[in-house]
């Protein structure tokens, strides 16, 4: 699913902040009486949260094989 621009606070956070937001906004949509209005805001705000989650994975995995190709390419750089 490709949602909307991601907003910039949600931006800012780590993915452990993303995760704990995901968790705090679906403890509440579970324990409370919401409208729907305030629950579609809130599940729409999670479906940022997941997105974010998902690009910062995919900048890492990046990283990681970028990093893996490096060291092959340069085997003085292993430490083994």
């Amino acid at each position: 699913m490709k949602s909307k621009k991601i907003p910039a606070d949600i931006k800012l956070k780590s993915i452990k902040e993303a995760q704990n937001e995901i968790k705090e906004i679906i403890t509440n949509l579970e324990n409370s009486d919401t409208n729907l209005e305030e629950s579609m805001d809130k599940y729409n705000r999670m479906m940022h949260l997941n997105e974010h989650i998902s690009e910062q994975f995919k900048k890492k995995l990046k990283e990681i094989r970028n990093s893996n190709f490096k060291d092959k390419r340069n085997p003085s750089n292993n430490k083994d």
